[in-house]
């Protein structure tokens, strides 16, 4: 953004007296030097060209003055110029879809709701922001779901639009097709490849990737999948990721959906957790366990991943000044020599009109 200032601004003070002084010499220049009882053959000699400019001298030289005197006052061109660089995370969601999530021992608006509907609000608000969550503009943000087997449902983006779109069409495994179960090891080597490649200082645009995140999110146990879970936290550990680990479901028993010969019935069913792997698992690269039994802790624990891996926006400042009185300047789309520099011209001009072709008797 251009802007004018003047540093010594009280200077402008004296462009009054110029005005007036050359009003006065105006004036004085234009009175009668004699008085003529007849005027017609006077007016027919003073109606050339060098009579009717003979006003132009005086003002160059008025102009030259209010330019020194401008000169004076300093005036400076400032531009100012802001950047704005942002020290982002990259973060891997990495989420279970087993049939268990459809639990419902969970909230979604007040309604009781499977975990993993209550977990697609959550995560919503966690990258989009809302209620008491920021949100993650700023950060790199990739999708993996897993039951069985482990899949990539969105790379890391910037585009969480499209991400979220993604996070809506998860549906829950179907054991009836033999998709269910839960590879915690495969799905988190999965997620770990994902985020192998965003190395510390990486630029995005205006961004640069400081830390590399996995969100784990379970309500089982480690079932299926060709990699161990503690196998998949030291590839996370080698590579510099942090795992925060969260076991979703409430303590002792919940209602889930079970398949009888009398079509779908909500039983009770026992919620088992691995606490102790993920726990470990989560410590092993540096990150932390938590346990969530409802939707508002659930929303409590991604706040507290939100304020554990804080987004670092660094403002940059640059100020341009530019002294117009020695320096050229373009104004109206015209480039314009330094302001001094005019002055001497308008000088000049005076100088050589009043000696010349404007020259008066004294």
């Amino acid at each position: 953004m251009n802007h004018f200032e003047f540093s010594e601004v009280w200077m402008l003070l004296l462009l009054p007296l110029v005005f007036a002084a050359f009003w006065r010499l105006w004036r004085r220049r234009t009175q009668p030097a004699m008085t003529y009882s007849v005027v017609r053959r006077a007016k027919i000699a003073g109606a050339g060209t060098a009579a009717k400019l003979r006003w132009l001298p005086y003002a160059l030289r008025a102009a030259a003055l209010t330019l020194l005197i401008v000169c004076i006052a300093r005036p400076v061109r400032i531009n100012e110029q802001s950047s704005t660089l942002t020290d982002g995370v990259a973060i891997e969601l990495v989420v279970d879809r087993s049939s268990s999530m459809l639990a419902m021992d969970f909230t979604r608006n007040g309604r009781p709701a499977d975990r993993l509907t209550a977990l697609k609000d959550v995560v919503d608000r966690f990258v989009d922001g809302g209620a008491n969550l920021p949100g993650r503009k700023d950060d790199l943000v990739g999708l993996v779901t897993f039951a069985r087997f482990a899949d990539s449902v969105s790379p890391l983006t910037m585009d969480h639009e499209w991400l979220l779109e993604g996070l809506k069409d998860i549906e829950p495994a179907d054991p009836a097709i033999g998709d269910d179960g839960t590879a915690i090891g495969d799905a988190v080597s999965l997620g770990a490849e994902k985020l192998r490649d965003v190395t510390d200082g990486k630029r995005t645009g205006s961004s640069r990737i400081k830390s590399k995140v996995l969100v784990l999110l379970t309500d089982g146990e480690n079932n299926a999948g060709d990699i161990d879970p503690m196998t998949a936290a030291q590839l996370c550990k080698s590579l510099g990721i942090r795992l925060y680990a969260i076991g979703m479901g409430t303590r002792g028993t919940a209602l889930m959906p079970v398949r009888t010969p009398f079509g779908t019935q909500m039983v009770k069913q026992p919620v088992n957790i691995d606490e102790e792997l993920l726990t470990k698992m989560a410590t092993a690269t540096g990150g932390l366990y938590f346990r969530a039994t409802d939707t508002k802790s659930l929303e409590n624990i991604y706040g507290r991943i939100d304020e554990l891996e804080k987004t670092v926006t660094e403002q940059k400042r640059t100020i341009l000044a530019k002294d117009l009185a020695v320096e050229g300047f373009r104004l109206g789309g015209i480039a314009w020599p330094s302001l001094l520099t005019l002055v001497f011209v308008l000088l000049a001009m005076e100088l050589l009109l009043s000696h010349t072709k404007l020259r008066t008797l004294p």
